[in-house]
Parts: structure tokens; sequence; C-alpha cells
């Protein structure tokens, strides 16, 4: 249920740059969405074709980008690429570990029509 505050930012944010540029519509809306997130990207399009309905975004395709997460062992300082957030460290199979990236939820780009 968190989904629809985050959809209503996402189209916020959205509509004031369009209006600033001066957009007739909005094409294409491109999100980054970490895999550790709490962000289900199904629900947000689900919730931006409601709200958004109306507005220059109606019909605005959602493009969910989804970076590889990585983490630090605090033990060796070892940086990797995980896939699962119980992965220890493959260098010294430490669990001392620290999330670098892989939790982002942004609006990172927006496409228009003037």
């Amino acid at each position: 249920m968190h989904e629809l505050p985050v959809t209503e930012s996402i189209l916020s944010i959205a509509l004031k740059h369009a209006q600033e540029a001066g957009a007739q519509r909005v094409t294409d809306i491109h999100i980054v969405l970490g895999k550790f997130s709490s962000i289900v990207d199904d629900s947000v399009q689900f919730y931006w074709d409601l709200i958004s309905a109306g507005t220059i975004c109606e019909g605005a395709r959602l493009h969910f980008q989804r970076p590889t997460p990585r983490m630090r062992c605090q033990d060796c300082q070892h940086e990797f690429e995980v896939n699962d957030i119980l992965h220890p460290c493959p260098a010294c199979n430490s669990f001392n570990l620290t999330l670098l990236s892989g939790d982002e939820f942004y609006l990172e780009s927006i496409e228009i029509e003037r």
C-alpha cells in the first residue's frame, strides 16, 4: 500500500518538471528501483495508471531500472555484488556487511513531447 504515496510523488515531480519544460505530454518515465527497496514495480504501475489519468502524464510508459546491489564487508573491506541479502562476503565469509547500493528508489528522467 505504500506504493500509492510514492507513485503520487513521482507524478508530482514529473508534472512539475514537464510543465517547467513546456511539455504537451510526458511519454516515458525512467525510475531506478533497487532490488532491496521495499517498492513493488507492478504496484507502482497500477497506481500510476489510476492517478495519472487526465494529466499530461496519462499513458506515459514507466521504465524500471534495477541496478545490481553491492555490499562491503566491514571485516575485510571487500566490495561485491549480491543477489540476496543473506549472502556472506565471498572473500572472508563474514556477515558483517554494509549495503552500498540496492535500496535506491528515484525518478531518473522523463521524456516529453512539446
